[in-house]
């Protein structure tokens, strides 16, 4: 089991917990709500995919067993308790590393209101506090302008294009790679959200 697994991270009225069978309804409604929104920046296979998709039963029980092995962190994020969106810190690696990477999705009706910085900015706290790591990288297409607005809000470090980075949507696309390492914030990424919010200091 990954240390500070299982866990719940809170503040104010965002919230991170685990991924739960129980959000079934809750997850495949908002994903229907948001294909438009969302599917440009999913991520494919570019093997087809033989047989029945998985169930979200399945899709879970996948991201849990990721969880016991050390590999994932699967948090459903909720806004004053309704189911808003995803968070999964994925490539957990140990090692000389100690480096994983952060995903993300929101529903359009709350973007822009601060919960994904937020949600973000807890997910790197408690990566390099209670889970140990010492580095978190997001990938984002350069094209996806929200996505990047939330590393800009947050202060994570360009470091730069990968070319056919990630297979979306039928073809490999570019990414750039954003990061932070332990000592960049040695405060928390959270106050410093926190104060950029408040507009004190920099990002």
């Amino acid at each position: 089991m990954t240390a500070g697994w299982p866990a719940q991270l809170v503040d104010g009225d965002v919230r991170l917990r685990p991924l739960r069978r129980r959000d079934a309804d809750a997850w495949m409604t908002l994903r229907a709500r948001n294909v438009g929104w969302l599917e440009p920046w999913d991520a494919t296979s570019p093997e087809p995919v033989r047989g029945p998709r998985p169930t979200f039963g399945q899709f879970v029980r996948a991201l849990s067993a990721q969880a016991r092995e050390g590999s994932a962190l699967p948090f459903a994020v909720d806004r004053g308790g309704e189911l808003v969106g995803q968070l999964t810190v994925s490539s957990i690696q140990w090692g000389s590393l100690r480096s994983a990477a952060i995903g993300y999705w929101v529903s359009q009706h709350v973007a822009g209101q601060g919960i994904t910085p937020t949600a973000v900015a807890l997910a790197t706290d408690h990566c390099f506090g209670a889970v140990g790591l010492h580095r978190v990288e997001v990938n984002i297409r350069p094209e996806n302008a929200p996505s990047l607005r939330v590393v800009e809000k947050l202060g994570f470090r360009d470091e730069g294009l990968r070319e056919r980075y990630l297979h979306i949507q039928g073809r490999w696309c570019d990414h750039r790679t954003f990061a932070l390492t332990a000592e960049d914030v040695p405060d928390g990424l959270l106050a410093r959200w926190h104060r950029r919010q408040r507009g004190i200091g920099s990002p």
